[in-house]
């Protein structure tokens, strides 16, 4: 969804300073993170870009499928908001980058590891050790595995990403050697 990160930034930066401001940040992340699930699922993607489906039949769908009666009118503002300007389909960078500026804020980084084997608890300790002294602040790892890699470990911390996996290793041998 990187295609989608110059367009989500705005909409991120001012729900964030929202959350700030009434101090739910925890509610707006999990309002994100429904909101992304939603989304995301093949046959809203399917109505969602269908351009015969009109803004006001999307609006209503997705207020009946996200809101209930405990919704705040914030919340149901920026799903009208998302399908009148047509950016349902960046709520998952818009999530992605708030939970970023919410890390940001609350003074750690998340950071999401894909190891290709189980990482176990003394692996894990180490790294974060490590990764906060290398970053300057307290981490929040999250791990993923993906055997394709071969082997090692791919780091993606805000912008930096550390690729020490045999798969990024042999690509950028093989480049090398086209060179």
């Amino acid at each position: 969804m990187a295609e989608y990160a110059t367009l989500a930034r705005p909409y991120a930066e001012a729900i964030f300073e929202l959350a700030k401001d009434t101090g739910n940040l925890d509610v707006w992340s999990d309002n994100l993170a429904y909101l992304t699930t939603v989304v995301a699922d093949p046959a809203m993607v399917a109505i969602i870009a269908n351009p015969r489906v009109e803004k006001t039949v999307l609006t209503n769908l997705m207020l009946d499928v996200c809101c209930d009666e405990n919704t705040s009118p914030e919340s149901r503002n920026l799903v009208k908001l998302l399908v009148d300007n047509r950016r349902l389909l960046a709520v998952p960078s818009i999530a992605e980058l708030y939970e970023q500026l919410k890390a940001q804020h609350q003074g750690y980084l998340k950071v999401e590891i894909t190891s290709s084997y189980p990482v176990s608890p003394d692996q894990q300790q180490h790294i974060e050790t490590v990764l906060q002294k290398r970053l300057g602040k307290a981490v929040d790892i999250n791990i993923t595995i993906d055997q394709s890699l071969l082997g090692g470990w791919l780091i993606r911390a805000g912008d930096e990403v550390i690729d020490l996996t045999m798969k990024g290793r042999l690509e950028r041998l093989a480049t090398e050697l086209r060179h």
